[in-house]
């Protein structure tokens, strides 16, 4: 069929109907919901460092040098991950580390086989003696 037929059919079709369908259709008012001008992650993140009593906080930067030496190139992120927690406990002599989800993304920015050579994180004791590692903010 060409275009001129089809659109004759179309014509042919709203004469039937009782009114037209340009007319039938009505626009449909959209109901706003309330928009989130911050991820919920910061959110959470913002009110745990409030709510924290801290005790001790210091900036450290960690050399990863030794993860690139020492691990096979698929294993590299994960052993990255574990010596930061390490350090940070001996360093600030706990037992229970919790890292950021920043921290992490950091690590493993460039896959499993490329972590960065050195990262600087900021960690936090509150008194119950639990550190949390957050990353440092550049100045």
């Amino acid at each position: 069929m060409s275009e001129p037929e089809l659109k004759e059919e179309v014509v042919e079709a709203e004469e039937k109907l009782e009114e037209p369908v340009s007319e039938a259709i009505e626009p449909v008012e959209e109901e706003k919901a309330p928009v989130k001008t911050a991820p919920a992650a910061e959110k959470e993140e913002a009110e745990g460092e409030e709510e924290i009593e801290v005790v001790e906080e210091k900036v450290y930067t960690i050399s990863l040098r030794h993860v690139w030496v020492v691990t096979a190139r698929g294993k590299r992120a994960p052993r990255a991950v574990r010596d930061v927690r390490d350090f940070v406990a001996h360093h600030m002599k706990a037992e229970e580390v919790a890292m950021s989800n920043e921290v992490n993304e950091a690590l493993w920015s460039r896959s499993i086989n490329k972590p960065p050579r050195k990262i600087t994180v900021r960690a936090v004791k509150d008194k119950e003696g639990k550190v949390i590692v957050y990353l440092a903010k550049a100045a």
